[in-house]
């Protein structure tokens, strides 16, 4: 089973911009001429899955379908575990470093093609995700039939998240608890998410566990579930996490230091199973740097 990575062609300005340009500009990594290449191969689908050509035209808001390629994968020394498996349900504890879905340079090198390889289950989707920095749980549906039933209750906000972080504390608050919320938006460059004062789409209850030697253990519970909003939330407070290169200032590119994770992790999920009304309680027994 291939599966296809999607990109929408956002709003632009008249003239719009070929495919083989508004693919460069959105990937840089990848020159104008290997995407002329690709889609010469027929290697760029529209949303109906039919190739598109060199001549189709730019239409905001349309989504096209390509396969990820790169010529060199980067290997991620770490492993998921499988915390428990049926026919409908397959809960992973993801390393650190390692993207849920093919991103970036990473292909193979993702924890759903890793379980679909280990599991032989090629149906399996991820039902929430993490950050590739943050390690701890991730739900996969196992089969078409059910999945709807357990995506509704992350849609329906029935699923209760905890996830902990160590993060820079060097004067000790006058308080320990924090309800934080913002509105969360697509920042500069892309891939960096910004807070605005509008109406909040991103909530975060924050709690100070523990102090020393200048750093801080906290529990989180997102409400909400917006791109990076516990670490964007967190730098707002003034707690920065451990080794976040995004936030609160962009650090240089530069490889992955294995030595230092981002010491953020989805500890723990709970809900009320759809199928047979059970309460399901899964916990990460991953270590933080404390």
């Amino acid at each position: 089973m291939i599966q296809l990575s999607k990109v929408t062609m956002p709003a632009a300005d008249l003239p719009y911009p070929s495919l083989p340009e508004f693919f460069s500009s959105r990937f840089p990594a990848i020159s104008r001429a290997v995407w002329e290449r690709r889609i010469l191969d027929g290697k760029v689908l529209d949303e109906a899955g039919h190739p598109v050509t060199l001549d189709s035209s730019y239409c905001p808001g349309k989504r096209l379908l390509y396969r990820r390629e790169v010529d060199r994968e980067p290997v991620v020394p770490f492993r998921e575990r499988i915390l428990y498996q049926d026919d409908h349900l397959l809960v992973c504890c993801k390393p650190h470093f390692l993207p849920v879905n093919p991103s970036g340079p990473y292909v193979e090198e993702c924890l759903m093609n890793r379980l679909r390889k280990a599991t032989g289950n090629p149906d399996l989707v991820p039902i929430n995700r993490i950050d590739r920095e943050t390690a701890g749980l991730v739900l996969f549906s196992a089969t078409r039939a059910t999945r709807d039933a357990y995506c509704r209750l992350f849609r329906d906000k029935k699923v209760e998240k905890l996830y902990e972080a160590v993060a820079r504390c060097q004067e000790l608050p006058t308080v320990d608890e924090w309800l934080v919320e913002s509105r969360i938006v697509k920042g500069d460059p892309w891939f960096r998410m910004r807070s605005v004062d509008e109406e909040p789409n991103a909530r975060s209850a924050i709690k100070l566990e523990a102090v020393k030697d200048g750093r801080g253990k906290f529990q989180l519970r997102p409400v909400t579930g917006k791109t990076h909003q516990l670490r964007i939330h967190m730098s707002g407070l003034g707690f920065g996490i451990e080794n976040d290169r995004l936030y609160p200032e962009l650090q240089p590119q530069r490889a992955d230091d294995f030595a230092k994770p981002l010491q953020l992790i989805a500890r723990e999920l709970r809900f009320v199973d759809p199928l047979n009304g059970e309460e399901r309680v899964f916990r990460s027994e991953r270590q933080l740097q404390w």
